[in-house]
């Protein structure tokens, strides 16, 4: 749920990216990011942003990295201001080929790119996370062979992590955590959907959180259950 008006929090600042969350009292922690590609032909620098939730000061924050190429979807359910944010640029919403559902939810009037196994040239690669129907998941990994960008199976909000946790598997996954699709890739960092992101020993966190999904999984349900209850 939304916590109150947005109010931009500035997170994850590397060089050529940064990422945002747009309600920082919100119990999702809602991150977006985007990253800064140099453009060969142009000489300037095209921004790509990730899973983007809108507010003021976002175009700020892009500005600062250059012009705008192209946002991209993550997440199946991860829609969120993507069309906003596109229309506004004048550029299209790149989604997974495989992905099914997202063209639908962001209407005819936003163009909507398709990419495979590389988001276009801004030399990362494009995995699938997980595709499934039980529960309903598609989700796409993004690496460039430094950063790391998971849209949900993993994050730092306090909801995805159990006791001493720096990143944790997503509570849905925790007794069938993504191990195949995540582990060996070393990042130097990790920016996750939900959370602020993991940018010292970051392949260590990653390994962690898959190593230590099942036997965390009770302590984190116990809290989750506790902050639930009303006294």
């Amino acid at each position: 749920m939304k916590g109150g008006e947005p109010d931009l929090h500035e997170i994850d600042r590397y060089d050529g990216g940064v990422g945002w969350i747009a309600y920082p009292d919100e119990t999702m922690e809602r991150a977006s990011h985007a990253f800064a590609v140099d453009n060969e032909e142009t000489g300037a620098a095209d921004v790509w942003v990730v899973d983007p939730v809108d507010a003021p000061g976002v175009d700020e924050l892009l500005d600062d990295l250059g012009e705008v190429a192209g946002v991209v979807v993550g997440l199946d359910r991860h829609v969120r201001d993507s069309g906003e944010v596109a229309a506004r640029h004048g550029v299209p919403v790149y989604v997974p080929e495989w992905m099914t559902g997202v063209a639908e939810e962001l209407g005819p009037d936003v163009e909507v790119e398709r990419f495979g196994s590389r988001l276009a040239d801004t030399g990362f690669e494009a995995f699938r996370i997980r595709d499934s129907s039980l529960p309903p998941w598609q989700e796409v990994g993004l690496f460039d062979g430094e950063t790391l960008i998971v849209p949900e199976s993993l994050g730092t909000a306090s909801y995805f992590r159990g006791d001493r946790e720096r990143l944790g598997v997503h509570p849905m996954l925790r007794l069938t955590p993504p191990t195949t699709a995540l582990s060996g890739l070393d990042p130097e960092r990790v920016l996750t959907g939900h959370g602020v992101g993991v940018h010292e020993r970051a392949a260590v966190a990653v390994e962690d959180a898959l190593s230590d999904s099942r036997s965390k999984a009770p302590g984190l349900y116990a809290k989750t259950l506790a902050s639930a209850l009303p006294f």
